[in-house]
């Protein structure tokens, strides 16, 4: 009998890769890693456990790969609501952003967003944001995974002066912290009218040379589109093509503007979408044709964009809108099932940041990020089918255990690496400076 760290005994296992669905299985974990899947008895036959979960009412999936947000923003939840994104953004949001956000704005804006989505069960996520070792510090400090993205802007901010300050500052981060296990990293220009020809043919000539995805916000509104025909002749996305950046490592955030010649672009060059309905329907932004988009073969990520403009960061949440949002787009009700939604946001999303590998699925020799819904409640009973109910039915509030590398940060929806009650304390803080602005 072989000595583990850990058996979870679950009622349903649904490792994504198959698409299948185990009942009566357990999922062994060694040194943070998954080491075996079998029946619940062949594991008590096997395998010894330091320690030994029976969750007889829960299924067992991969943690949440949440591929787009700016996590610092959950400090400005709710605080610009009811706008159109260019409003939203030129007169509320970046004013506010040049007024308060500093090291600490970033330290405790990411600490709540961590928690948020960690209860959530998203165990690895891909931000965009200033003060991005903060953001880092606060990954290593809680215990999550995350892409820290390299941001650029062509202005200055309080956190560079202009590209060249942030491409460099950028590079010294990753080159600081790019040994760390739960870190990985991508350039994020922040979008094609706010980042010049130069430095994005530099971050794409940059990306290959060390290998990083690019994260870029691109055809988000009709209004970005227009403006760029109407200051450069081009669309957006083949001005980016022109600068070398459409390419596999691209993950292409919102996308909700698409021409057929734009997909089979998107499908040729092999760039990676990440879809975010919920900030795109509250932005009144557009919509993704995600099912034309899966019918050309491209992958399609989700990410919940910041709770600024979502409001949450409930990828759970985010994979049914996805889902419903997909059929009355494309007219069919069978466009995106179930276990596609689930897919975007778990496997989907880990390919699109090149972590396939390492997460995504429940696969023997992956990472031990794991994620336990307690379907044995009113909302999700009668129980036919579990992938159907945890996507059309359940609630962020049913994901009781969460596990990243192994490690145990929610138990029993309580976090382990985050104190709440000092968090609470140093958002009330914020709210009050926030709220006294004027």
């Amino acid at each position: 009998m072989k000595l583990v760290d850990t058996i979870i005994n679950a009622r349903w296992i649904i490792p994504i890769e198959p698409s299948d669905i185990y009942q009566n299985h357990s999922l062994v974990i060694d040194k943070g890693r998954i080491v075996d899947l079998l029946p619940n008895e062949q594991a008590a036959q096997f395998y010894q456990a330091t320690t030994t979960k029976d969750m007889s009412t829960h299924a067992l999936l991969p943690g949440f790969v949440n591929c787009h947000t700016h996590a610092a923003m959950s400090l400005l939840r709710g605080i610009a609501d009811d706008l159109p994104l260019m409003d939203w953004l030129q007169n509320h949001i970046w004013p506010l952003e040049q007024q308060w956000v500093n090291e600490d704005f970033v330290r405790d804006g990411t600490e709540l967003a961590i928690a948020e989505m960690l209860r959530s069960g998203t165990t690895c996520f891909n931000d965009m944001y200033f003060f991005p070792e903060i953001t880092a510090q606060q990954v290593l400090a809680t215990g999550i995974r995350a892409s820290i993205g390299l941001i650029v802007f062509d202005f200055p901010t309080i956190w560079a002066s202009n590209s060249d300050a942030y491409i460099n500052k950028g590079i010294a981060l990753y080159e600081q912290l790019n040994h760390k296990p739960l870190l990985s990293f991508t350039f994020a220009p922040h979008a094609p009218y706010t980042v010049s020809d130069a430095p994005l043919a530099k971050i794409s000539e940059l990306s290959e040379k060390f290998k990083l995805p690019i994260h870029i916000h691109v055809h988000e509104t009709l209004h970005e589109v227009d403006e760029a025909i109407l200051k450069t002749g081009q669309r957006p996305l083949q001005r980016l093509q022109q600068l070398g950046l459409l390419k596999p490592n691209l993950l292409a955030v919102h996308m909700t503007q698409l021409t057929p010649e734009d997909i089979t672009l998107m499908a040729v060059t092999g760039g990676h979408i990440v879809h975010c309905p919920e900030s795109n329907l509250k932005l009144a932004s557009g919509f993704c044709p995600i099912a034309e988009c899966f019918a050309a073969g491209i992958n399609i990520a989700l990410g919940t964009d910041g709770a600024a403009s979502n409001n949450d960061l409930d990828i759970l949440g985010e994979m049914r809108t996805a889902a419903l949002l997909a059929k009355a787009v494309a007219n069919n009700a069978a466009a995106v099932p179930a276990m596609t939604a689930l897919k975007m946001a778990t496997i989907n999303g880990a390919k699109a940041l090149g972590l396939d590998t390492e997460i995504g699925s429940l696969s023997i020799g992956k990472a031990a990020d794991v994620i336990a819904i307690d379907l044995h409640t009113l909302e999700t009973q009668p129980l036919f089918n579990p992938v159907s109910q945890i996507v059309y039915a359940a609630n962020r509030q049913q994901i009781t255990d969460v596990w990243v590398a192994g490690k145990h940060l929610l138990k029993n929806r309580q976090l382990t690496s985050i104190n709440e009650t000092e968090l609470l304390e140093k958002i009330s803080h914020w709210q009050q400076r926030l709220e006294n602005r004027a």
